[in-house]
């Protein structure tokens, strides 16, 4: 797959602990991203946050484990591919925040197996 050089990032901010039909939203997104042929998705669990569901701090701490830390999902492709995307799993999507911004694609490859 070839990706131009001017691509858009997609950012989803969710919980760790939101589902879609039984499985965890991540997991989810990011096997919908694969089955639109999207270039790649990654999640990133964090460390600490909060947000518009709950002003409360949520944080991994050993005193404290949280069982909802803050988790982005983030895919990087075209702008149309990412509308197309982005029009499928909206409605999965009951809180959090996504975010769409213009991205510079310098190397996009696979390595040798």
């Amino acid at each position: 797959m070839v990706l131009p050089e001017e691509g858009y990032l997609l950012r989803i901010f969710i919980g760790e602990a939101d589902k879609y039909h039984g499985k965890p939203l991540y997991e989810w997104l990011v096997l919908q991203a694969r089955e639109q042929g999207l270039a790649g998705a990654t999640v990133l669990r964090g460390l600490m946050g909060y947000g518009a569901n709950s002003r409360q701090i949520q944080t991994f701490k050993f005193t404290r484990l949280s069982e909802d830390l803050p988790v982005v999902v983030e895919i990087v492709d075209t702008r149309e591919k990412l509308d197309d995307y982005l029009a499928t799993v909206e409605g999965s999507i009951t809180a959090g925040m996504v975010t769409l911004e213009k991205a510079t694609i310098r190397i996009y490859r696979g390595g040798k197996k």
